[in-house]
C-alpha cells in the first residue's frame, strides 16, 4: 500500500482509498466511514458482532449507528494526526462482512457535519463552548462530542473584523464524487454561490438569507 504519513502507523484519505476491499467508503470530516443500506433493524444489527470481531483484531475503535434504514459504521479522527494504518484492514474486513449479510453499501450517504467558529483574533471562545456543550478539546483548534454525536468544532481567527462579533458557517464533507451534485443541488434550492476559488476541494455557497455553508470534499482525497 505504500509509504504511510508518519512513522507512527497513520496514512493520508488517499492511501486509505489505495488499499483493496475498501471501495464502499468514503473519508469525512470525521474519518473514514461507509453506510450500509438494511431493510429491517435486525438485518442491520447483524452487521455488529462482525464489527466488533474486527475491531478486536485490528485494535480499531469505531462508532456504529443502527438504524431500520442503514448501519454506519465510522473510524472516528480520535487524534488530528491522521487515520490510523488499521483503518484499512479493519474497512475491508467490515465490508466482506456486510456482503456475506447482503448488505450494499452507499457511498452517496456518507457524510458529516461540522461547525466551524470564525472569531476575532484577539478573542478565544473555544473555552466557552466546550462548557456549554460539554465538548473535548480535540488539537489546538477544534472541539469535540465526547461520544462523537454532535458535530465536531474548528475555531479560526479572522482579521480585519470588529471584536464582539463572532461569524459560524457549516462544513458538510461529502464523498468528492459526490460533492458537485451537492452543491448543484444546493444552489438549485436557491442558493448562491459565494466561492468556488478552491474547488474541487470545497464550495462556499449562501443561503437565500446569506447563511453560509462550505461543502466539502478535500477529506475523501488528501493526500500526504
Amino acid at each position: 500500500m505504500g509509504e504511510t504519513t508518519s512513522g507512527r502507523g497513520r496514512i493520508s484519505a488517499a492511501e486509505f482509498h489505495r488499499a483493496p476491499g475498501v471501495s464502499g467508503w468514503r473519508v469525512t470530516g470525521t474519518g473514514p466511514q461507509a453506510v450500509f443500506r438494511a431493510t429491517s433493524l435486525s438485518r442491520a444489527a447483524a452487521l455488529v458482532p462482525p464489527v466488533v470481531e474486527a475491531a478486536g483484531r485490528t485494535g480499531i475503535l469505531p462508532d456504529v449507528d443502527v438504524r431500520p434504514e442503514a448501519v454506519v459504521v465510522r473510524i472516528p479522527n480520535r487524534d488530528p494526526a491522521g487515520i490510523p494504518a488499521a483503518a484499512a484492514d479493519f474497512a475491508a474486513t467490515v465490508s466482506r462482512a456486510a456482503a456475506e449479510l447482503s448488505l450494499a453499501p452507499d457511498p452517496t450517504r456518507a457524510q458529516s457535519v461540522g461547525l466551524y467558529v470564525a472569531q476575532h483574533s484577539g478573542a478565544d471562545v473555544r473555552p466557552f463552548f466546550l462548557a456549554a456543550l460539554g465538548y473535548d478539546a480535540l488539537g489546538d483548534t477544534d472541539a469535540v462530542d465526547p461520544l462523537r454525536c454532535g458535530p465536531q468544532l474548528a475555531f479560526n481567527p479572522i482579521s480585519g473584523d470588529s471584536p464582539g462579533r463572532g461569524r459560524t458557517h457549516l462544513d458538510v464533507f461529502v464523498p468528492a464524487d459526490r460533492a458537485r451534485a451537492r452543491v448543484d443541488a444546493a444552489l438549485a434550492a436557491g442558493g448562491r454561490l459565494a466561492d468556488d476559488s478552491h474547488a474541487p476541494a470545497w464550495w462556499s455557497l449562501a443561503s437565500p438569507d446569506n447563511h453560509g455553508v462550505d461543502i466539502a470534499a478535500w477529506t475523501d482525497t488528501e493526500d500526504g
